[in-house]
């Protein structure tokens, strides 16, 4: 699936979803479902900068030529939001990554809807995924 794909996914599994309770709740769900993240990943050079909650993203090329991501966060809303990206760009050629729209993140309305400091977490999140898929991409 692409990247847009998955997106146009997310976008209608949350217009189902009728108030923003319900939606920070699915946000928990994601962050729940999410696979762990190894303890040996939980390093410094792997923590988000610009975020409030600690923050964790790693990324693998394999030899499919795709980069991979798992994440953790001591924060359960943050931890979903994660896990939301996860979804988006794990699986995709660096490439694909670097040149994505994410235009997903307006049309649920998350960037309204979350407080200034998540917000710049939110950012920081998406930064270091294209940071990652940029150094690959010439691998």
């Amino acid at each position: 699936m692409t990247i847009e794909e998955i997106q146009n996914q997310i976008v209608d599994e949350f217009s189902m979803l009728d108030d923003w309770m319900d939606k920070y709740a699915y946000l928990i769900e994601i962050g729940n479902g999410m696979a762990p993240m190894d303890e040996a990943h939980k390093t410094d050079d792997n923590l988000i900068k610009g975020c409030q909650s600690r923050v964790w993203f790693y990324a693998e090329l394999r030899d499919d030529g795709r980069l991979y991501f798992t994440a953790d966060s001591d924060a359960i809303i943050t931890k979903g939001i994660a896990g939301l990206l996860i979804r988006v760009f794990s699986g995709q050629p660096p490439k694909d990554i670097v040149n994505a729209n994410l235009d997903f993140i307006d049309k649920i309305g998350l960037t309204q809807h979350l407080s200034p400091t998540r917000s710049n977490g939110l950012l920081s999140m998406v930064k270091q995924i294209k940071y990652y898929a940029l150094a690959y991409a010439g691998k």
